[in-house]
């Protein structure tokens, strides 16, 4: 775990509270923008898992596949949000593990809990994420965003048409 100065914990717990934000409400475009472009969305099958490429997990999205999503979600025939779903993102135990003194960029692992409801059922998803962020001009910016969900195994009522 690295010492970071309280201004610099303060940036990184703002931009994951902003992400959950702007997932709750469904700004699919600014959620993207988070990124950088060669950046990737990894939920892993299992917590084992060390690489994303080449493996068998539940996402593991780069900038394409994130658009294509996106599309999916917003279609107008998109019979898995009709009606949308809405969700609650909880993030918190932000825990700066390194930060690189001369860019800036950081490691950052924090738990989250998230709650969907839809079509008057609510499902419920908790677990950690890890992200790399990079340090930029207009702030951080996403290179990698790991989630293991507590139960990645576990049976799913439906496909997860969104991210957690």
């Amino acid at each position: 775990m690295s010492e970071v100065s309280l201004e610099t914990q303060r940036r990184v717990e703002q931009f994951l509270y902003r992400q959950a934000e702007i997932l709750d409400e469904r700004m699919w475009d600014d959620w993207l923008n988070l990124f950088t472009p060669e950046g990737h969305y990894w939920m892993p099958a299992s917590p084992e898992q060390t690489e994303g490429e080449g493996q068998a997990n539940i996402f593991y999205e780069d900038h394409y596949l994130m658009r294509v999503r996106i599309g999916r979600v917003n279609h107008p025939n998109a019979w898995s949000q009709y009606p949308p779903n809405r969700t609650g993102h909880v993030v918190s135990n932000v825990i700066v593990e390194t930060e690189d003194a001369a860019s800036g960029d950081i490691v950052v692992r924090s738990k989250f809990y998230v709650a969907e409801y839809r079509n008057d059922e609510q499902r419920f998803f908790a677990g950690k994420y890890r992200h790399d962020l990079v340090n930029s001009p207009d702030g951080y910016r996403i290179r990698l965003q790991r989630v293991d969900i507590v139960n990645a195994e576990g049976p799913f009522d439906y496909v997860l048409q969104y991210w957690i």
